[in-house]
């Protein structure tokens, strides 16, 4: 049986987004969180190379790639390096990106402000909601935030 024309090219076609969609799954980000206070972020894989910054509980990082025990990650600001596996977390925490955010009691500008928040700050994360994210700081207080004004924005 012969084919035609038209059913190779959809064949073709067909086969070209499975492969896509295979790729995009494995291109999603991983994002981590750190477990403790005062862990060193290294210029290299291993605890012989210099620590070029100290991150603190719940701060997020993005996995670049893993080298055997250690991950090479970046942060909201892009700063790289390298840090232990066993201390981090794969709890979903989100860190404030602007100089100042809005929290708000629901999933809207309409909705009444909770609070004003400053740059860096580190929340978890609670519920997601299209392009807002219910959030908490340690315990006390609990809002929503548009997902421009944290980083990573693309958690899911």
């Amino acid at each position: 049986m012969k084919t035609t024309i038209f059913q190779r090219l959809f064949l073709g076609t067909v086969v070209a987004l499975f492969i896509l969609s295979l790729a995009a799954a494995g291109l999603a980000a991983e994002y981590v969180s750190v477990k403790k206070d005062g862990v060193n972020i290294r210029s290299g894989p291993d605890t012989k190379h210099n620590v070029v910054w100290q991150v603190f509980e719940g701060f997020p990082l993005e996995v670049i790639k893993r080298e055997n025990k250690w991950l090479n990650v970046v942060d909201f600001e892009g700063d790289k390096g390298w840090i232990y596996e066993t201390l981090i977390s794969s709890k979903k925490t989100v860190i404030v990106n602007v100089d100042t955010a809005n929290m708000r009691a629901g999933s809207s500008t309409d909705d009444a402000l909770v609070a004003t928040v400053k740059k860096g700050v580190v929340f978890d994360v609670l519920e997601i909601k299209g392009d807002w994210m219910k959030l908490r700081y340690k315990n006390e207080i609990t809002g929503w935030m548009h997902n421009s004004l944290i980083w990573p924005s693309n958690l899911r």
